[in-house]
């Protein structure tokens, strides 16, 4: 095996090396982090109609045809990359559902801490202490990604991503630190 067992390694081999301990590492050279906030697909308009619902995706913002694509150039941008995906959070809003479904087939779990609170600020000094509380505790093997909304993303990073972008993040102490952006187009 080389002195580097990387170096040689195509994109098509990173799942097969993935299996071999002396390679395990292999595909965490590819992204900065363990830990993407990724901001939903592309989805027309700002926050929801009034009266929308939470259980009715007809009374919400949804992913728009063009998002739809781009939620799954995401999923395959990351996985050419060799991430090895281990968890997929969502916040439990339509569109950011749809673009884990699309991006990340059957990896989604809904986590309310990463919900939206556009309309309702009360809530977002306890939701974002629940969510970096969460990301706290993520330590993989492999990358957690969550997707969530460009507020939640704000009140956790201090940055604005565009729809279907995001950061790369590690924990520091309390805080989390930016280490990369995330944007495939």
């Amino acid at each position: 095996m080389p002195a580097d067992p990387c170096a040689n390694l195509s994109r098509r081999s990173v799942a097969l090396a993935l299996l071999t301990p002396a390679w395990a590492g292999c595909a965490s050279r590819t992204v900065p982090s363990n830990i993407l906030l990724l901001r939903h697909a592309q989805a027309p308009g700002s926050g929801d109609p009034e009266s929308f619902r939470l259980n009715d995706c007809a009374t919400q913002r949804n992913l728009s045809p063009e998002g739809r694509v781009q939620a799954q150039r995401l999923g395959d941008h990351l996985r050419t990359q060799g991430a090895l995906i281990a968890a997929v959070w969502s916040s439990p809003w339509c569109r950011t559902q749809d673009t884990a479904d699309l991006a990340f087939p059957g990896l989604r779990r809904d986590e309310p801490a990463f919900a939206s609170f556009f309309q309702n600020r009360a809530l977002e000094a306890e939701q974002t202490a629940t969510a970096l509380r969460l990301l706290r505790q993520w330590r993989g093997p492999g990358v957690l990604v969550v997707v969530t909304h460009q507020v939640n993303i704000t009140a956790l990073v201090g940055e604005v991503p565009s729809q279907g972008a995001g950061y790369w993040v590690a924990i520091e102490g309390e805080r989390l630190a930016v280490r990369g952006l995330f944007k495939p187009d």
